[in-house]
């Protein structure tokens, strides 16, 4: 074939330039497959069986817009290797997740100082930001929240206000937005939506506080004050609502406290230490179908997981950079799948693990 081509080229010139793009395309193909060869990712962490034939699982991972779209094919590849990559959107310093009931996964980058939209099933992303409007911009945004539309709640710890975007990002309002633009909130971060009772819980870490608010605004309730005692807070920062219990990650008291709506405390887990079941860092909160309470530990980069009486069934991760392994790892999502979302801010990605307890098993069966 490369006969027939310089052969059928009787101008120099033309052969010459012939010649240059074969070996060009040549030495880029041999390249790319080099590249290939070289990105093989690491191996997956194996399964943790656990009692009763329950089990965890490691899934994938995900940072990127790239991610979203697919891997090009040859021929994008060999686009991309001679003209450069176009710019693509990745998590910087990652938080807070959510899962919607579409299945994107909705992330607060207060290092982009915005908010991931992926969406896998449509291969779509989207980016939000409010950095340069007059009124109300997005500073810090920390923790999200969604309700039964796919609204979406994203409280703002330096602005001190509540930002809500509808279910395709487009901006709706600000919640505590004062005259002058100051913020209701001295720092909100943890928030709870319950769309029955169309309530919005946050937590206000500086005031030790948590505050029931309407879906206008408007402040119903609040309760807790600084302290170590039963109802009290050290620095309160996530939320987790499941049925009628407000779980609150009391970060500096090294525990979670079990809420009714009106604030009144059932129970608590956790202790304050560097052994199995002890917390030095908790951050986000979640519940599987079972019942169990998994909760990040930053510090130690693990996640551990309760009962409700606070012993602790198990837990996984640590340290470091492969897959499986956490840095400063913060918020956390339990689908309805039983899919566990882990933000490893410090090493700018998700992680997803899936659970398969017994109420797995039975809806396979």
């Amino acid at each position: 074939m490369v006969q027939h081509l310089l052969s059928g080229t009787p101008n120099p010139h033309l052969r010459r330039a012939a010649i240059t793009g074969l070996v060009v395309a040549m030495l880029t193909a041999s390249a790319i497959a080099a590249n290939v060869r070289k990105e093989l990712p690491p191996p997956a962490p194996p399964d943790l069986l656990l009692e009763g034939g329950r089990k965890l699982s490691y899934e994938r991972s995900f940072s990127t817009e790239r991610e979203v779209k697919g891997k090009p094919g040859f021929w994008g590849k060999l686009v991309n290797f001679i003209a450069g990559e176009a710019e693509t959107r990745g998590l910087v310093r990652p938080y807070s997740i959510a899962v919607d009931s579409r299945g994107r996964a909705i992330i607060t980058d207060p290092g982009a100082r915005g908010v991931h939209i992926f969406d896998f099933s449509r291969n779509k992303y989207k980016f939000i930001e409010r950095l340069e409007k007059r009124k109300d911009p997005m500073l810090v945004p920390q923790c999200v929240a969604l309700d039964a539309q796919d609204n979406i709640y994203v409280t703002d710890s330096e602005a001190g206000k509540i930002f809500v975007f509808n279910a395709d990002g487009k901006y709706q309002r600000a919640i505590g937005s004062l005259k002058g633009g100051e913020g209701f909130f001295k720092r909100p971060t943890g928030i709870a939506v319950d769309s029955e009772s169309r309530r919005i819980y946050v937590t206000d870490t500086l005031r030790n506080k948590i505050y029931a608010l309407d879906f206008d605004g408007r402040v119903m309730q609040s309760f807790g004050q600084r302290g170590a005692g039963v109802g009290e807070f050290n620095y309160p920062t996530e939320l987790h609502l499941q049925g009628q219990d407000l779980a609150v990650v009391d970060a500096m008291n090294f525990r979670v406290q079990f809420l009714d709506r009106s604030g009144v405390v059932g129970n608590s887990i956790g202790r304050s230490g560097d052994s199995s079941g002890d917390m030095f860092r908790p951050k986000g909160i979640g519940m599987d179908s079972e019942g169990h309470y998994y909760v990040v530990d930053a510090l130690w980069g693990v996640v551990q997981i309760f009962d409700r009486q606070g012993r602790l069934l198990y837990y996984f991760g640590k340290r470091g950079t492969g897959p499986g392994d956490f840095l400063l790892p913060s918020g956390l999502f339990i689908d309805r799948d039983d899919r566990v979302y882990v933000v490893d801010s410090m090493n700018h990605r998700i992680q997803v693990f899936r659970y398969f307890g017994l109420r797995t098993k039975e809806a396979a069966k």
